[in-house]
């Protein structure tokens, strides 16, 4: 699949794959400086990119897992989503959930982007819903084990 991208920084970092089976695509902190990401806080890192993601595909952001369980830095949604018809920036919302102040190097790779496809759906309102055996039971309602 080719995805257009335009860079809006000369200095931005095209997103590329750890290996030939990666499945998200490397996004790189924009080379202007170091930041500092304290204990709970949430920044935005730019990347300089912006994409044409296919029609019926998203791309969803994740956490690059070096970065996620070694310092403590993830996406604060958890998740990032970009719709196909969305196309300014990519910029990263990382978390810092560990208890000391990180530094997001200049040209550091901060998350991954996987592109996916999605189902829409019509959302149809009705009187009541086919009965199953879990029914209402919520969190933890199948058990532990």
């Amino acid at each position: 699949m080719q995805v257009e991208f335009v860079r809006l920084d000369k200095n931005a970092i095209v997103p590329t794959y750890g290996t030939q089976y990666s499945a998200g695509a490397d996004l790189y902190a924009l080379p202007d400086g170091d930041i500092t990401v304290k204990p709970g806080q949430t920044v935005l890192v730019h990347t300089g990119i912006a994409v044409s993601i296919p029609e019926g595909y998203g791309g969803f952001i994740f956490a690059r897992s070096g970065i996620a369980t070694k310092r403590g830095l993830a996406p604060a949604n958890k998740v990032g989503v970009i719709d196909s018809d969305y196309r300014g920036e990519i910029m990263v919302s990382l978390y810092n959930h560990s208890s000391e102040n990180q530094v997001i190097s200049s040209g550091e790779r901060v998350a991954q982007m996987v592109i996916m496809p999605y189902v829409k759906a019509d959302f149809c309102e009705c009187e009541s819903l086919d009965d199953t055996e879990r029914s209402t039971g919520g969190f933890g309602s199948t058990g532990t084990k």
